[in-house]
């Protein structure tokens, strides 16, 4: 396959995001309060990591650049 950025991107941006929208599925099974038991603000929590998760993911569009999060020497 020879596939061009363009095409790459949205092959691979398709496939991420539909991997994402399946794990916050899977999450949202533990909202069961017959099987689960949790507070207002352990779920706050949870929503603010994917908040903020998302809004780095989102900022890394517009700057365009790529923080390595890995030590490195």
């Amino acid at each position: 396959m020879n596939e061009d950025k363009s095409q790459r991107f949205k092959r691979l941006a398709s496939a991420r995001t539909n991997e994402v929208t399946k794990r916050l599925k899977v999450l949202s099974n533990c909202a069961n309060k017959s099987t689960y038991s949790y507070t207002k603000e352990e779920v706050d929590k949870i929503f603010t990591t994917i908040d903020r998760a998302a809004q780095k993911a989102k900022a890394e569009f517009k700057t365009n650049k790529r923080r390595e999060n890995t030590f490195k020497l």
